[in-house]
């Protein structure tokens, strides 16, 4: 850890664009890897017969994936800058990535978004640019890389970035809010260090745009939300939930509840990293005993939160919701599974209240018969069994999430109300 402001950042676009190479370019530059590594990673490429493929290697460390040559879960890296202390969230140009983007510790502050020089806009830059914009990440650096592939000529990069600003437009990024950086991140070009083959760009690297990002403020001042991932049963303590504050802060003799399985009492112990601390925040992984709480009576997917403003449980909420893929349309009485924080539900899409302009924003039809592909809406929604949500303009933490339904994320959406129960 450090004692740098953090940021979490999200690494996005399209599959082949080149993000792994980035992500291990950036772990490098910042010796957040050790040479040795490189060279072990080096010599396993080449005798592969990928030379070169190094950088990527170093965020594809199951040789499982060496072996497909993808990148296939989400990896946590992380690196310092002058300024912050930055978690890569890694996103692979997988489809479930969209889910871990959502759901996962990943709720990332601001993103890199990769386009490739030589193939522009492609699908997933759409979806990513799409989904960035959903989720409210405010400011979007956008490196347009393999600019060795096109000779690093500048009329192709001047090609590319018309190409996004005009993407950035049809979904109301505000293209005051991005950067954009010619780089090549095999080559290292304008990643750390200004390259000499680029001298018509006179903008920042990539490193330096990473330090001039606006720094986040911690949500402490929120109430306490707690999403359990996980409940232990530790000899000497007794039942230990585990998992990741998202909002507020928590402190031994708290009284807090946890929803939506209705049980609280007060806290006695917390513990990060094997240690008890007397207090922990926003982002930190605890371990936490409470008076009177058994192993049966929370389970994963329940939320913690301070006893005098417990977490939201919902009959019903109203949410607005981007679908990205989905085989025919959606209508009334659709369930899939609502993936959000460590919770998964099954929900049954009550009503289509309104479809939107996905461009402007604007209400484009009021109760449509139905929704599919590429459309943006905002609906109501039922859950099967109880489920804790927050509206996303009170904590947008947990105002968040994903559905998913025949093995992928069909889309994702935001809550704007929650209808307790």
């Amino acid at each position: 850890m450090s004692d740098k402001p953090h940021q979490n950042l999200a690494i996005i676009g399209h599959v082949d664009h080149g993000k792994s190479t980035l992500v291990g370019r950036l772990l490098f530059e910042t010796g957040s890897v050790p040479e040795h590594v490189i060279e072990q990673y080096r010599e396993e490429a080449e005798e592969k017969g990928k030379g070169g493929f190094e950088f990527a290697y170093v965020m594809d460390n199951l040789a499982e994936e060496r072996e497909r040559g993808v990148t296939i879960d989400i990896a946590h890296q992380e690196f310092n800058t002058e300024e912050y202390y930055f978690t890569i969230v890694d996103c692979p140009g997988h489809r479930d990535f969209v889910k871990n983007m959502i759901t996962g510790a990943s709720q990332a502050d601001n993103a890199v978004l990769v386009v490739a020089a030589d193939d522009g806009v492609a699908p997933q830059t759409r979806e990513h640019v799409f989904l960035a914009r959903t989720l409210g990440i405010n400011e979007l650096i956008v490196g347009v890389n393999k600019m060795d592939v096109v000779d690093y000529a500048e009329n192709t990069y001047d090609e590319v970035v018309e190409e996004v600003k005009q993407l950035l437009k049809q979904v109301r990024f505000d293209t005051e809010d991005a950067s954009f950086i010619p780089i090549s991140a095999f080559e290292g070009d304008n990643v750390s260090e200004s390259s000499d083959e680029m001298s018509w760009y006179g903008g920042p690297t990539l490193l330096e745009a990473l330090n001039g990002l606006p720094e986040v403020e911690p949500p402490t001042d929120a109430p306490l939300r707690l999403p359990i991932q996980d409940v232990y049963t530790i000899s000497g303590i007794g039942t230990v939930p585990v998992g990741r504050i998202e909002t507020g802060v928590m402190n031994p003799g708290n009284m807090v509840s946890f929803q939506p399985s209705d049980v609280g009492g007060e806290v006695k112990t917390i513990e990060m990293h094997h240690e008890e601390v007397d207090e922990a925040g926003p982002g930190d992984n605890v371990g936490f005993n409470v008076r009177g709480v058994g192993k049966d009576d929370i389970r994963r997917g329940d939320v913690c939160g301070s006893a005098d403003d417990p977490p939201k449980v919902a009959e019903t909420f109203q949410a607005q919701v981007v679908v990205m893929q989905h085989p025919s349309v959606i209508t009334e009485g659709y369930t899939p599974v609502f993936h959000a924080h460590t919770s998964q539900v099954a929900c049954t899409v009550e009503s289509l209240d309104q479809k939107l302009d996905p461009a402007s924003g604007e209400v484009a039809e009021e109760n449509p018969d139905f929704i599919k592909s590429g459309d943006a809406a905002v609906v109501t929604v039922r859950p099967q069994k109880p489920l804790s949500i927050e509206p996303s303009s009170e904590i947008p933490e947990l105002g968040s999430f994903a559905i998913r339904d025949m093995g992928q994320t069909i889309a994702a959406g935001k809550v704007l109300s929650v209808n307790e129960r």
